[in-house]
This record gives C-alpha cells, structure tokens and sequence, in this order.
C-alpha cells in the first residue's frame, strides 16, 4: 500500500514519531517500515505541510509501500468513540465523565497488554502540587508506575506528583540544546523528567532540580537513584527563594510551570549567567501565542538591568478549545 511519509535518520526518528502521535498524524493502519539508515513513518490523509513544520528535526516527505496491519485488535474495533487515553507505565488515565467508563477500562486492557490499571481522573490538575485524584476503573487499585521514556526510568505516583508523557518530544527538543559543562537549573522539576534526561546526557553537565513539593522531590531522589546518576542536585523549596544562591550560575533555566511560570521570571533572570537561555512554558490564547509572554520576560530582564534576545517560540500543544501551551525561549545579556 503506497501512503505518504515521512523518511528520517532511525537515530532521530523517535522524536517525530512521538510527535505525529500526539497530532494524530501517524497511520496505525499499516506497519512503520525501516530500511538500512532510514525510518519510514505513515502518514494519515490529508494535507498536513503547516503542521509538519513545528515537526523537530530534518526529515523528508516521500511516497513508500507500507505493509498493512493485520490481526492487530484496536480500541475503535471495540469501542463506538474512543476517548482521550494517556498511558504512564502501566497505568492508563481517562477522565471520570466518559461515557461508560467500565466499558472503555476493559476495552484498554484488551488491547494494550502493558497497562495493569485503569484511572479515571475525578477532576482537574489543581492545587499548589499541581495534583490529581482518580478513582480505580479496572486492574490493580494503584496510582503509582514507572515510566521509562528515551532511556530513563521515572517513579511517579499520579496522585502525590504531576507527571505527563505527552511533553517526551519536548524534553528531548531541550536536551538537545544543552551542552557538556553546562549548567541547567530545572525550576520546577517535579519528578525529574528533564533534570534526570540531562543530567544522562553527560556527567559533566551540573542540573540543579528544585520542587515546593515534598512527595515529588522524595520520587525525584529515587530516581536519581534509579537511572544511576550522580549530577542531579535535587532540592526542596521554593524556586523564588533558592534563585539567590544560585544567582548568575545557569546556562540554561527551564521554567515549565505554565500557568504560574511569569510569577517567578525576576528569579529565573536572577539564576542567569551571561548569555544563559531561559526555556520559558506558558498558556497563552490562540490571538496571542508569544508576544505577551515575552513582554513579561523583557520587563523582568529591563528591573534587573539586562536585555533578551528572542531565540525561538514554538506551540507544544492544545490545551483547551483555543487555549495553547507555549515555549518562549530568550537569550539573557
């Protein structure tokens, strides 16, 4: 069957197929084919040349023969609508208002033999922690998994920290850019999903991870422990506070912390040494992706004395019906 793809380097491939997933954008209808260096990943119908551009990396456009799936048992085989389903670990998440819940929890694990437990979310991420509660739909009554992504292992537990998958290609995007010897200063690092994924990059870069939140530091200090690294300082407290005694040493300041992220930017400046970068995460409306989000940084730079270059914006993804989630990335001098 003769599709449009999408050829790439196999060593860059994962990064664009996580992200043609998250877009909806990846035929599951036939097989992803790999020939000598080359990955060739399916591509649904349609035109798809604007999205494609907020694809990372270089990748090219081609027509190839893709196998179809066969035998292969999907959720809209057993299901009428399939909802939104997100998988950490072996646990996969629904919300609690899905129509029949029981019913899409034993279709899940029907089809996904990895997932132990279904999750139905009682409401939205909330709080100071930025947490969850769920109720058990189907399998094993537990919120705790380890999610292993791009090679790193991650301990969470649903309820006690905020952890999502859906920002893996966004992680890597940053990794990307962080270089050996290289200071990064992760504000708001949770369980350690970034700081942990660079801190592997190189034992010579230095990451300073800092959370308010007790339990998410305690999953971080384990899976320090359990990816076997040793350059991750992993701190309690309150990033506005911590800035002082890191003032003037971060090459690099990731803030993703998107709705209360502009609350800490006088800090984040302050962590900057010359010519640092800040990895700036916001919500912003679909009017006005990036320019108030950068009026917001360049004041705080102006209160302290020095001026941003933008290096790059970029939608991550939809949050809600014209609502998006953003990264602002600026240089500090």
């Amino acid at each position: 069957m003769i599709k449009s793809c999408i050829r790439v380097l196999k060593k860059n491939g994962e990064p664009i197929r996580r992200e043609l997933l998250e877009m909806d954008l990846l035929d599951k209808s036939v097989r992803i084919s790999a020939q000598r260096e080359f990955l060739y990943l399916p591509l649904t119908e349609g035109q798809h040349e604007d999205i494609l551009k907020e694809l990372p990396g270089e990748f090219e456009l081609r027509e190839y023969e893709f196998e179809e799936q066969k035998g292969q048992l999907k959720l809209e085989n057993i299901l009428d609508e399939v909802p939104h389903i997100e998988v950490i670990g072996d646990i996969a998440l629904i919300e609690d208002d899905v129509a029949e819940p029981e019913r899409v929890a034993d279709a899940i694990m029907k089809v996904k033999k990895n997932v132990r437990t279904v999750l139905a979310a009682l409401g939205p991420v909330e709080g100071e922690f930025r947490t969850r509660r769920f109720r058990t739909i189907a399998g094993e009554d537990r919120t705790s998994t380890v999610h292993t992504e791009y090679g790193c292992r991650y301990y969470t537990d649903m309820e006690r920290a905020y952890f999502t998958p859906r920002l893996a290609t966004e992680r890597s995007r940053i990794l990307a850019q962080v270089s050996e010897g290289q200071t990064v200063v992760d504000m708001f690092a949770g369980v350690g999903p970034y700081s942990i994924m660079i801190a592997k990059k190189s034992p010579d870069i230095r990451v300073i991870a800092i959370d308010k939140n007790p339990d998410a530091v305690d999953f971080l200090r384990r899976n320090i422990e359990l990816n076997s690294i040793s350059n991750v300082e992993a701190i309690e407290g309150d990033a506005n506070q911590e800035a002082v005694r890191f003032a003037s040493t971060a090459d690099h300041v990731i803030m993703n912390l998107p709705h209360n992220a502009h609350e800490f930017l006088d800090a984040a400046i302050k962590l900057c040494a010359p010519g640092a970068i800040i990895h700036y995460y916001d919500i912003t409306p679909g009017d006005d992706l990036f320019d108030s989000s950068l009026n917001l940084i360049r004041k705080s730079a102006s209160r302290a004395g020095r001026t941003i270059q933008l290096t790059g914006s970029r939608v991550v993804r939809s949050y809600a019906p014209r609502q998006f989630n953003v990264c602002i990335e600026v240089k500090v001098s």
